[in-house]
């Protein structure tokens, strides 16, 4: 191929070629050439921004890379504008533990001991709907990069997943391909699966939602940033070699109503390897602990395309790259192919030229290919040859962080006022639909819901995660939060939940995400952890829609406004957007608006740490907080009726914060033995979680609760108000925990006792730090039911907890095993 740069020796056409002859000079010669944009997900108005920019018509090449970097994916422009919400409204208090904040590739907490942690959120939803397997798997392993690229070493993963109708006859391929993709990745990096959820809802049919989420571990003085200075610094990229898989994903995939039809919106999906993964995780961390690395960026969506211009922008000058230099696994991929290419398990360092052969020494070492593909100059521009040639010409910022931004109109979709109208209780409060009265229907219905798909256990997923890797899970799913070791000297240890409720947010998406941050802080409080800061997912419609768009923003709004309240700082986090395959403007024109929110706490004795099940029979059982007959959104609704409609559970946020005061306190001090949060499915759910645990049964008793709060047996046990929890008490502590709840103001009311029934001892113990199984947690509640335990609610009706467990089981299996 000839190096000569002479525009004689280019083609003539009228499009402009993608092989890497399209020069800047020839661009400036050719202006007239056609560029395929709007295949790039460009608009027109897009495009002529870019001529303006450059004062010409892009390069192929160029237009690959502002085509990828201007995509809702990569710039957020059509988010930016609100997402500024969190920073505004970010005290100076609230930001005392942050070390790291938005902007970067994952946020930084200090935890104190001089620790600090990093995580985040991020999606992977269109790629999981095409390729599931790869699509999941890829999904964590970008989120990791993420995390490593802060300088930590990744210590646990999460995954928020929901398909569509458990029964629809696609839905077993996703969640096969999802499950086994994020199990896979995620067991073969050797990082424990600590939490997460899954959800079954037709909103999600031909649009799931893969969320994953990563946390890392590291000391203050080890965390790296994303940035390019220091003219004659090297750039160096390594890992996997560059291939054509994932081309165009965070263009077309992550930017546009999924359209199967349309062959340009299947692009390649990524395809990960773990073992690669692996091995450049520790690579990364031997490369930071010898001091070689100035700046770094891991290669995720927009590839090269990303990280050149992020590490340029965030610098002091200019960069400079030789695209020939890029090792491929296909030597046929074009200029503009390598750009945009998303191949994984790949990271960009900067390093000075003294430290560049001891660089090469570690990353040889590790048999991680490297190659120096370029310098960093002083400008501030960044060019990139091939061959030769004068491919890209650009001030960085105009790529990564000067793209458009867009002001989308948003409006109350017109539909709200007939959807919220439509409550379980007519205006009169009669009950519209059919409630269960007596002890025979009440007991039938908790059946119904304890089996339903989004209450039964997920241990059918869970099972396939290693759950105790690495030996520091101090709890793990199926408790309210995971919560992991972080100093095996001190104990000192981080706790994280994530939740969302997208039924809620249909009825009201700022009250939404507002109960989406509501549980997973007052999951994070029932571990006895301190919540300290977020991260989110914002999962949404497209942004072109007015009903979806005004979705979004009272979700951000919501959650901005929560945040500041509660006093827990958002540190970074991912929007998606173009969720859905509906008609825009009609109530189904996208998926339940899903803002997933994750909370990180802080615990200074992993061994303090509260489950969420009963372990000792005799013990008190203490409802904290208020119960009102709040259906609206419910799982019972939704289960036994089949209906969306009403406005979700009211936000207390006062009532949340100091019920995980007095959470964390009576941890702290040993005054409860257990906890767990009432949410979906209200007290009936969380007493038969909580009995299951462990295999300790319960004797309850509803007639003071219902007294008190003016509530129905079946309000009391289905109702899903906020700001409530159920604790287990040794009788010793009663009168301690009473006091507790009465000095912060928090209602405290006992409504029963573990059950008595013959319990072995082995009941009473978690396995310890470290165990490595769960197999002593699961040969109690074996054995516990096996000794005739059972929940009863006195006066009403009593299931055995056998019974129990059957029902709750059967139901992932029946579909999918």
């Amino acid at each position: 191929m000839s190096t000569s740069s002479d525009t004689s020796q280019h083609p003539t056409e009228d499009v402009a070629p993608a092989d890497g002859t399209d020069t800047v000079e020839h661009a400036a010669a050719t202006p007239d050439l056609a560029l395929p944009f709007a295949e790039l997900g460009l608009k027109p108005d897009e495009y002529q921004r870019i001529v303006d920019l450059l004062g010409r018509r892009p390069t192929a090449a160029e237009l690959a890379m502002y085509s990828v970097m201007w995509s809702e994916h990569c710039s957020y422009k059509s988010s930016k504008v609100h997402l500024r919400k969190f920073g505004e409204r970010t005290t100076d208090q609230m930001r005392e533990n942050l070390l790291v904040g938005i902007g970067e590739n994952a946020g930084v907490v200090d935890i104190g001991d001089g620790w600090a942690v990093t995580f985040k959120v991020e999606s992977h939803n269109h790629p999981s709907f095409v390729e599931p397997y790869q699509g999941a798997a890829t999904g964590v392993g970008g989120i990791v990069r993420d995390i490593i690229s802060m300088g930590a070493r990744p210590v646990a993963v999460m995954d928020q997943l929901r398909f569509g109708a458990i029964d629809h006859p696609d839905t077993a391929r996703v969640v096969h391909g999802v499950v086994a993709g994020v199990g896979g990745y995620g067991n073969s990096l050797g990082l424990p699966n600590i939490g997460g959820e899954v959800v079954f809802d037709p909103a999600y049919q031909g649009n799931p939602l893969v969320n994953a989420l990563c946390v890392g571990v590291l000391r203050h003085e080890d965390i790296h940033l994303a940035n390019a200075s220091g003219v004659g610094n090297k750039v160096v990229l390594f890992g996997a070699r560059t291939g054509g898989d994932g081309i165009g994903g965070a263009s077309i995939l992550a930017s546009e109503t999924f359209d199967d039809t349309k062959p340009s919106k299947r692009p390649s999906v990524q395809v990960g390897d773990p073992f690669m993964e692996k091995v450049l995780i520790e690579c990364c961390l031997e490369l930071y602990a010898a001091g070689v690395v100035e700046g770094i960026q891991d290669l995720g969506a927009a590839g090269i395309s990303c990280a050149t211009s992020e590490l340029a922008s965030n610098g002091d000058g200019g960069m400079h790259v030789d695209l020939e230099k890029v090792l491929l696994r296909d030597p046929t991929l074009t200029a503009g192919e390598i750009l945009m290419s998303e191949s994984q398990e790949r990271m960009m360092a900067v390093v000075t030229p003294a430290n560049l052969d001891r660089f090469l020494e570690i990353t040889g070492r590790w048999d991680v290919e490297t190659a120096v593909i370029g310098e960093v100059t002083g400008d501030g521009r960044l060019t990139i040859d091939h061959h030769g040639r004068r491919i890209v010409d650009v001030d960085p910022r105009t790529v990564a962080h000067e793209g458009p931004v867009y002001e989308r109109p948003y409006a109350r979709p017109a539909w709200m006022d007939a959807l919220q109208a439509d409550t379980v209780s007519g205006p009169d409060g009669a009950a519209r639909y059919p409630r269960p009265s007596t002890p025979e229907e009440l007991r039938e219905t908790l059946l119904r819901l304890v089996a339903s798909p989004n209450l039964a256990s997920k241990s059918w997923v869970t099972d396939q995660y290693d759950r105790f890797v690495q030996g520091n899970t101090a709890l793990a799913q199926p408790d309210d939060a995971g919560v992991l070791r972080v100093d095996e000297t001190t104990d000192l240890g981080v706790a994280l939940a994530t939740d969302a409720n997208g039924r809620y947010a249909k009825l009201d998406p700022y009250a939404g995400a507002q109960l989406a941050l509501a549980e997973a802080y007052r999951n994070v409080a029932t571990s006895g952890a301190r919540p300290l800061a977020v991260t989110d997912c914002l999962n949404f419609g497209s942004p072109e829609d007015p009903d979806a768009m005004w979705q979004l923003v009272q979700g951000i709004e919501g959650l901005a406004d929560a945040c500041q309240e509660l006093g827990v700082p958002v540190t970074g986090g991912n929007v998606s957007l173009y969720n859905g395959t509906g008609e825009p403007g009609t109530i189904d024109s996208s998926i339940h608006p899903t803002p997933v929110v994750g909370v990180l706490g802080v615990i200074d004795d992993v061994h303090r740490a509260t489950p969420s099940g009963w372990r000792a029979p005799g013990q008190a059982i203490y409802l904290l907080g208020i119960t009102r007959g709040e259906l609206d959104g419910s799982a019972w609704a939704d289960v036994v009726h089949g209906q969306l409609g009403g406005r979700p559970p009211a936000v207390d946020l006062a009532a949340e914060r100091a019920l995980a005061q007095v959470l964390v306190t009576a941890s702290r001090d040993g005054l409860v033995d257990a906890a767990h949060d009432l949410s979906e499915g209200g007290l009936a759910q969380a007493l038969v979680e909580s009995s299951l645990r462990y295999g300790v049964g319960a004797r309850v008793r509803l007639d003071e609760l219902c007294e008190r709060d003016d509530v129905t047996p079946f309000e009391a046990l289905f109702s899903e108000s906020t700001a409530r929890a159920v604790v287990a008490v040794p009788r010793s502590e009663s009168v301690r925990l009473v006091d507790l709840c009465t000095a912060r103001g928090v209602p405290c009311l006992q409504i029963g006792v573990t059950d008595d029934a013959a319990v072995p001892s082995a009941t009473t113990t978690l396995p310890p730090v470290g165990a490595g199984s769960a197999g002593a947690v699961e040969g109690a509640a074996e054995a516990g039911l096996d000794g005739g335990a059972a929940l009863e609610v006195r006066d009403l009706f009593s299931v055995p907890l056998r019974e129990l467990e059957a029902a709750h089981r059967a139901t992932l299996p029946a579909h999918f095993a």
